[in-house]
């Protein structure tokens, strides 16, 4: 794969397929249905493979849930903290659940998609915060926009309801879940009997190997013969968790004040926006820590972007023009965010087959950024 254009995405079969076997196991022992969360990855060359193991796709928008209906089938899924009444309709046509996220826009909404046959449900916000370092991720801060409070919730529009739908999980354990559930029934628990499903959201780490998906199991059964509720699930690293790479490429080094500042073809900025806006520093083969490894480099973006910087890393053997760099766990929350900012071309998208080549799904040009801007 040294030949290959660089920067490019690849997602491997087989991790895949490990990941996808995983979660079906899950919701064969626990009852639940999975959702695939697009918002995370929408490679939808995927797809055909992806249904065959899960239930269906979760949307954030007409786009998301045009794309789930289209390529994946099964179930789809939408919320949206706000509905467009121009594009409602047309949402009507792909959507099979439609979730709201105040009890105004159940009202507003809410008996059009139930005359249309659609499952309708309402976001709680349990007001029970678990992240540690993600504010930016966090649904339950104070003053979110995200979910209906207990002072918030409206019981006479229950008739209208058939499920309840939170998500307030960032890459946690099924710890977290737990001390959410607690604070979910406790506030809203006597409101389940009755409603056909509960959607548990997104955030769920369950194929990350320290997972423990034997509490997960026992609080999905709980939830099932306690309420006699439907629970999805709707993860979407957890689909992808290092499924997929960033293969870059070293155009320059340039020394200043002691750090070697390694440019880049691939840009924090352009392709994988999360490093600057969670932030974080995504793992790199072969590399360690700062200090773990002779050889210290500042891996950076070919952006005029200042901030386009990705991080430090140590290597066992120095870095030179022209060398591949391959950033790993890059098939979630990237290609969904990838942009064009100063011209940066798109990379391209591949497919490493379990047992066959590495095919080319998708190579961007100029027209692709061009067309978005007059």
């Amino acid at each position: 794969m040294s030949d290959f254009r660089t920067p490019y995405f690849v997602v491997d079969e087989a991790r895949l397929k490990h990941n996808l076997t995983i979660l079906q196991q899950v919701a064969k022992e626990s009852g639940a249905r999975i959702l695939l969360a697009q918002k995370a990855f929408s490679m939808f060359a995927c797809y055909p493979l992806i249904a065959s193991y899960l239930s269906g796709t979760t949307a954030s928008g007409l786009y998301e849930a045009r794309l789930g209906k289209e390529k994946f089938g099964g179930e789809t899924h939408v919320f949206a903290p706000a509905y467009r009444e121009d594009e409602f309709d047309e949402l009507l046509s792909y959507a099979d659940h439609l979730v709201f996220n105040s009890p105004d826009q159940v009202a507003r909404f809410g008996p059009r998609a139930k005359a249309a046959g659609k499952s309708i449900g309402l976001r709680i916000n349990p007001e029970c915060s678990t992240q540690e370092g993600h504010a930016i991720y966090d649904p339950c801060a104070p003053g979110s926009r995200l979910g209906t409070t207990l002072a918030q919730f409206d019981p006479s529009q229950l008739s209208l309801l058939d499920g309840l739908h939170f998500h307030t999980l960032c890459e946690q354990n099924s710890d977290a879940l737990e001390t959410t559930l607690q604070a979910f029934e406790e506030k809203f628990g006597a409101y389940l009997p009755g409603l056909s499903w509960l959607n548990l959201g997104g955030g769920h780490h369950i194929t990350r190997p320290d997972y423990d998906r034997d509490t997960l199991i026992r609080l999905v059964r709980h939830l099932r013969d306690t309420y006699g509720v439907t629970v999805y699930l709707e993860p979407g690293e957890a689909v992808v968790y290092y499924a997929g790479d960033l293969v870059s490429r070293v155009l320059a080094i340039v020394p200043n004040g002691g750090v070697q500042n390694v440019i880049l073809d691939t840009s924090a900025a352009c392709h994988m926006p999360d490093v600057l806006e969670m932030p974080y520093r995504p793992p790199v083969q072969n590399a360690g820590e700062p200090g773990e490894k002779p050889y210290v480099y500042r891996l950076t973006g070919p952006s005029c972007l200042a901030g386009d910087i990705i991080g430090d890393y140590s290597f066992d053997t120095p870095l030179r023009e022209g060398d591949t760099v391959t950033f790993q766990d890059m098939a979630l929350y990237t290609m969904v965010k990838t942009n064009t900012f100063n011209g940066q071309r798109l990379p391209d998208i591949r497919f490493q087959r379990e047992n066959g080549p590495c095919e080319l799904i998708r190579s961007f040009s100029y027209e692709d950024f061009a067309m978005r801007l007059s």
